[in-house]
């Protein structure tokens, strides 16, 4: 075979080799569950539940920092995994680690073409293909990604970071090709496909022009004069981005920095740790976790020895510039691309092992080339090694994504004395059912750290499950001590008030929830029934109206609001509540007899008795829809059909005194005089004041 022949034969092999690496490192990452963000992004997301009108799907959700919060385009993936397959799991794995094969193939191209450009070809050239396959196997099966591909709504990383990727691919093809405008096109509308995608995608035209001055045009007056209307385009998917930002990811970014208790210099200062941790975790991945504790920085002994490390790397960085562009070009992919998480605006999290998804590419290509500079071909050996080492590591890895219990266990496991992976365990647990469990996680995490107003907030939950409600009462108000702004504190207090009968104060908490966050649902439907139960019906009409706006595939607050219309006398609108009610859950049983029910107050009774019988089919013991079934048939006139169902009632709610007044009119319609009589005082016994009961009962004694 020869030179040439054998090129071909890596060079063809090579796309199929990535494929096969990230099938085999991620072959076990089907098996994962929803965990965490996952659930208020995708399970409980009305916005990705149709394709089409697609509006909603281009607007997600953004309250509290959830991550589809102004990333469109992730929330229209989302959708389509849904259309495709609900929320079956399994395919949004499947979407994701194609995302990153893709992004892996799309990196393979980048770093052949780069290794063959003039700067490089001298030293590199001979071993382009394999040093370029070696890179993208590396990068694809490292465990540091598994963040970005496992957690599945982690894609807002992956999926960014294909469309940087393909930027720069497209820009490079373009500029040795004859359709270099085709090709240039494509730069433009991945760039923008980007910024729809995540915030970080900022730097990718910056990224363009700094690979053209250090590979093709050797400066940036050179770079601006051949492809001037190139970076003008570029620039412009600034404006989408701007955009995006303030309809959306901003404003909320914005609040929770405000509640975060420490400041943007503080948070910046603390950087420079988490940046050296990063770099750590890239060469020596362990351990991985999906919550690294890490402190705020206080003092300047613990800010200036990460800080001057980090200053001596961005300086040799920028001495590169001069001397040495390429391993310029590399210190600036890694920091530029780091910078919108580790600088510019604080986040909740200080670290995020997927804010490295990109960055790993620059620390691989320099480990890479360099073990290539080192010892020549004999580094091939060293990256098939690493190669099965760190996919192998990566397959154990997405073994900790198999439930949500099992991620945040390992978690604790790993940082026993941190308070908040205590408390993500207790969630889970909770979430699972495991009151019991959870509410041991969260007494430990608030022994940790007696300040954690969420922890008291789900203490609280817990506590109310199981019935104590006044020791749940008291975490929620020591959340609130903590966080007066909690709006989901405010709101589990009023439901707690409110099942004690404490009402006027139920509905001061519920008020104070939807002022501090309207887009809360769940609180504008607690604060509609409190009203509803006060009386004051079009007050809680708003409320409910307002909560089916914000989640329109919320059943309860459906069914809520067309109890409201009914009483306000909008049969008609009651009517399309209920049945929006009985779509979303087919199984409530309670919305069908309301259905039913209004249906008939409608003169639509075919339609009313066919809600009865289904809610009947879902509860055959369900004793109001017997007796409401049997109202309606007698009404009809069909009393045999009126009294079985009656008979039923009765038989199931011995005590239900409505059941039993119905069973005699219809005895006494039917005839059966004796026995209506038993009815009519069987009434009176359980209520002696039934005036109705009373006047049957003498009518029918009087005309023995």
């Amino acid at each position: 075979m020869t030179h040439n022949s054998a090129l071909l034969k890596i060079r063809t092999l090579s796309p199929l080799l990535v494929v096969a690496a990230g099938l085999l490192a991620y072959h076990n990452s089907f098996k994962g569950a929803f965990v965490h963000d996952d659930f208020g992004s995708i399970a409980q997301n009305p916005t990705i539940r149709h394709l089409w009108p697609i509006g909603p799907c281009l607007s997600p959700p953004h309250r509290d920092g959830i991550t589809v919060g102004g990333r469109p385009l992730i929330n229209l993936s989302l959708a389509v995994n849904y259309a495709l397959g609900g929320l079956q799991v399994w395919g949004y794995h499947a979407l994701n680690l194609t995302v990153h094969i893709l992004a892996g193939l799309t990196l393979l191209g980048i770093m052949r073409r780069t290794f063959l450009q003039p700067a490089l070809r001298e030293r590199f050239g001979a071993a382009a293909n394999e040093l370029a396959l070696a890179t993208a196997v590396l990068w694809t099966v490292h465990p540091l990604t598994t963040e970005a591909v496992t957690y599945v709504i982690q894609r807002a990383e992956s999926i960014m970071g294909l469309f940087y990727l393909l930027t720069l691919y497209c820009f490079i093809r373009g500029t040795g090709s004859e359709r270099s405008r085709v090709w240039y096109g494509l730069s433009v509308a991945a760039c923008a496909l980007g910024m729809a995608s995540k915030e970080v995608m900022a730097s990718a035209p910056v990224m363009v022009l700094l690979y053209d001055r250090t590979f093709l045009s050797g400066s940036f007056r050179e770079a601006w004069r051949r492809r001037w209307p190139l970076y003008l385009a570029l620039a412009g998917t600034w404006i989408l981005l701007g955009v995006v930002l303030v309809s959306g990811q901003l404003p909320t970014t914005l609040i929770i920095a405000r509640r975060l208790g420490y400041s943007w210099w503080e948070y910046l200062a603390t950087e420079p740790g988490v940046i050296l941790y990063y770099l750590r975790l890239s060469v020596w991945p362990s351990p991985l976790c999906v919550c690294h504790p890490w402190p705020i920085v206080k003092t300047w002994s613990s800010v200036l020895p990460p800080a001057i490390v980090v200053m001596i790397l961005l300086g040799a960085s920028g001495w590169a510039w001069r001397t040495r562009p390429v391993w310029g070009f590399v210190g600036a992919w890694f920091f530029l691309i780091l910078a919108p998480t580790s600088s510019v605006i604080p986040l909740h999290d200080l670290i995020y092992e997927h804010r490295m998804y990109l960055s790993l590419a620059a620390v691989v290509s320099l480990v890479v080339a360099g073990l290539y500079s080192l010892v020549g071909k004999r580094s091939f050996v060293v990256f098939v090694a690493m190669a099965v080492g760190l996919g192998f590591l990566t397959s154990r890895r997405n073994q900790d994504y198999r439930s949500e219990i099992t991620l945040w266990s390992d978690t604790v496991a790993k940082f026993p004395d941190d308070a908040d992976p205590h408390y993500k365990l207790g969630v889970a647990l909770q979430r699972a059912g495991r009151i019991q469990g959870a509410t041991a996680q969260y007494e430990q995490a608030l022994r940790i750290n007696p300040r954690t107003a969420e922890a008291h907030w789900n203490l609280g939950n817990g506590l109310r499950e199981v019935g104590k409600a006044v020791e749940a009462m008291g975490q929620y108000e020591q959340a609130l001590r903590l966080e007066p702004d909690f709006a989901e504190a405010h709101n589990n207090l009023g439901v707690a008030l409110a099942q004690a009968g404490r009402l006027p104060e139920a509905i001061k908490h519920y008020e104070r929830a939807v002022q501090i966050d309207p887009s809360l649902a769940d609180a504008q439907n607690n604060l509609g029934t409190v009203l509803l139960r006060d009386g004051k019906v079009e007050e809680a009409i708003r409320h409910y109206d307002q909560a089916v706006r914000i989640e329109p595939d919320n059943a309860r607050a459906q069914f809520n609001l067309g109890v409201a219309l009914e009483q306000a006398g909008k049969l008609q609108q009651a009517i399309g509540h209920y049945e929006q009610a009985a779509q979303i859950n087919p199984d409530f049983a309670r919305a069908h007899v309301s259905l039913g029910n209004t249906l008939f107050e409608a003169g639509e009774f075919d339609r009313a008795i066919d809600q009865y019988q289904q809610a009947l089919h879902i509860i055959p013991d369900y004793a109001d829809a017997h007796n409401n079934f049997g109202g309606a048939l007698l009404r009809l006139g069909r009393v045999r059909e009126a009294i079985e169902h009656f008979e039923q009632a009765v038989h199931i709610v011995p005590g239900m005194v409505e059941a039993h007044y119905n069973l005699g009119v219809a005895l006494e319609q039917d005839g059966q005089i004796e026995k209506a009589i038993d009815q009519y005082q069987q009434v009176l016994r359980l209520k002696p004041n039934h005036v109705e009961a009373q006047t049957r009962l003498e009518r029918l004694q009087a005309g023995r």
